[in-house]
Parts: structure tokens; sequence; C-alpha cells
């Protein structure tokens, strides 16, 4: 189990609900054929996904999809505290969409299985139209049930998460369009990797350190805010920024920044973002203790630690019709692209064997993400 897979499925239900609750407009009648690959740090994960969206009639909307994670992990916290492994993730959702009049009320339910991890998630949201379509309120609500395992045990701790969002879209002009959305999250039970330890100072060890695990508090609570602006140029094409701020009572504070260009040119559609973004440590974390069970809670998770990140990407989408296939209105074919860099600073590459604990080199990671998708219109 990989805390990066708890974030990467609860990402993925931010966007089903932030699709779901755009607009009073049911989504089309379309197929997604997906094929994701991220490389980096030692870890690849990589599969399908399939997306299948139907309506029936004018006010009701049907949609499934199947997702799929094979991860092969030689990561520096596997490399350093255990073995390199191999696991595969299994995701399956199923949703509605209802129209009336202005309002859209949509609702889903996520299942997911891995090795050591089960989750279980429900979402539903509701969203209105007003004032002659320039505006629109959405609010969404998601309840998860998790069960975290430990291979070789029967470990089932359960954990309980839940999250509300609010959004807003406006209208500001002809050419201009902002969003602002408020979130917050709630997560009860047990909340760190079993596999995982820390480390502290230990004289005795021919290394100058012992480990022991890690010690998580049972309950965290997170907010955040975003806005988000999209301003369309003469020429058909866009501009968009966007910020988020995050906090929460472990004590992390976080600040995403985004800007995006996306522009036409005949039967294709380019799109390039940069994406920066930076965190204070949680109030738990070391990279080294001074001593054996230093305090009541302990980590050293590389995601709650003091870092920055910089993404930059680019997708390019090719739109085209086939006579063949007369019940097909469109399609597109679309190739994504990013590369991440993270910079940490209080986390060490205990790889690298120096003369005393903590004067190892501050840990660097890259990655490439890569996904290519075709859509069908039907």
């Amino acid at each position: 189990m990989t805390r990066g897979t708890t974030l990467r499925r609860w990402s993925g239900l931010a966007l089903l609900l932030a699709t779901a609750a755009q607009s009073a407009v049911l989504p089309e009648d379309r197929a997604d054929v997906l094929y994701h690959r991220y490389d980096g740090g030692g870890i690849i994960i990589q599969g399908p996904s399939v997306l299948v969206r139907k309506k029936l009639g004018e006010n009701v909307a049907l949609s499934g999809n199947y997702y799929v994670d094979a991860v092969s992990s030689a990561s520096i916290d596997v490399v350093t505290q255990a073995s390199p492994y191999k696991e595969n993730r299994k995701q399956y959702s199923g949703g509605i969409d209802l129209l009336q009049g202005k309002t859209t009320y949509s609702t889903g339910y996520i299942s997911s299985k891995e090795n050591d991890y089960l989750a279980k998630t429900a979402f539903a949201s509701v969203s209105q139209d007003m004032f002659g379509d320039l505006t629109t309120v959405s609010f969404g609500f998601t309840r998860g049930w998790d069960v975290v395992g430990e291979r070789g045990t029967s470990r089932a701790d359960p954990v309980e998460r839940r999250n509300w969002t609010v959004g807003l879209s406006q209208v500001l002009t002809r050419n201009m369009l902002l969003g602002v959305n408020i979130e917050t999250s709630e997560s009860e039970g047990f909340l760190n990797n079993p596999y995982r330890q820390v480390r502290y100072v230990d004289a005795g060890d021919p290394r100058g350190y012992g480990r022991q695990f890690e010690r998580y508090p049972h309950t965290r609570t997170g907010n955040a805010a975003s806005l988000q602006l999209k301003y369309y140029l003469p020429w058909r094409a866009a501009l968009d920024g966007n910020y988020r701020y995050y906090n929460d009572t472990w004590g992390i504070r976080a600040h995403t920044a985004r800007m995006g260009y996306t522009h036409p040119w005949r039967s294709w559609t380019f799109d390039g973002r940069l994406r920066y973004y930076t965190q204070s440590k949680a109030d738990f974390y070391s990279d080294l203790f001074p001593f054996f069970d230093a305090q009541n809670f302990l980590a050293r998770d590389r995601e709650l630690a003091t870092f920055n990140s910089l993404t930059l990407g680019f997708t390019a989408t090719w739109q085209f019709s086939t006579a063949r296939a007369p019940w097909i209105e469109r399609g597109t074919l679309n190739f994504s692209w990013d590369k991440l860099r993270i910079n940490y600073d209080d986390f060490r590459d205990v790889r690298v064997q120096t003369s005393a604990p903590g004067t190892e080199p501050l840990y660097t990671l890259d990655a490439d993400i890569l996904q290519f998708f075709i859509s069908i219109w039907f």
C-alpha cells in the first residue's frame, strides 16, 4: 500500500465531482480508452482505463469506469527498508447524472482493491445554474470506507474519509470566466503506512542510527480554497490560471500555482502548462529523530516533509471523423506528457553513506508522466 495510491484515488474522485457539477448540461455520449504511465523515483505505475458515458433520454446519463494501476516499486523507501515489489490496483466506478431544469444531481460509487488496501467510496453532488446561466453554484460530498492491510499479516485497520466541496463558477465578461472552490476533508483511522519506519540517532548502531515504525495521529482535517481564471483570446486560444491554498491539523501549509495556454490549429489543439507547488512539513515529521520514542507521533514520509515541485506539461489533441463508422460523430486522439521535479528541504538520501547521520545529500525526485487516450462521441 502506498500513500501515493490513496492520493491518486482521491484526486481522481475530486475530478469526477468537478466534472459532474460544473453546469446544468448532461455529459455527451462518449467513450474514452486511456493508457497512463508514471516513471520516477524508482517507481513505475502504468495501466489502462476505460470510461463510458451514455444518456438515457434528455434527463438521465449513466457512466462507468474501469482503471488499473500496475505498480513496480524500488523507491528510496523500499530499497532502504524492504525489498522491491510489484502489485496491481483495480478500480471500478459507476455514476448517474439527473437533470431537472437548471439543476443537475450526480451520484456514484467507486471500489478499488490492491494487495493490502481496500477502498469503497460514495459521492454525490448538486449544481444549480442561475442568473441567465451566468452563475453556477455547486456542492459535493464524498464518503470513503477504507481498510488498511499488511502483507503476511491479518491486519485490517479501518479508515473513514469525508470530503465537502462548495464551488462557484461566474461568467465575468464575454471572454473571462471565474471559478472559486472551497473544500474541507476529514480522515479518521490508521492513516500511516504500516511498512514505513523513521530513523533516530543510535551511537551503538554501525550506521549511526536505528529504526522504529511510524506513529501518526488517528485524525486529520484539512481545508483548501482555490481560485481559477480563464480568459478566451480573440484567435480562439485561451489562457488560464489557478491558485490553491491548503492547511491541515498536522501543520502542513501548501501553495499551488498553475498557468496554462490552449491553442487550436486546424484539426489540432495544443495545451501547455506550468505548475508550482510548495509545502511545509508536518508537525511530527523529522528526517532524523534525536533518540528512540522521541515524541508521541513520528513520521518520515517524504510527502509530509518540506519540499517544492515544478511540473511542465504539454498535450496535443487531434480531432477526426470517419465515414466508415457513421455511428461515430467525432473522435480525438490525445497525447499528454508532464515532467515533474521535486526538491526536498529536509528529507535526505540515506542510500549515500556519510560519516554522520543527518549529513547525507538532500533527496531530489524526477518523474515523467505520460498519457495516451482516444475519445469517441457517439
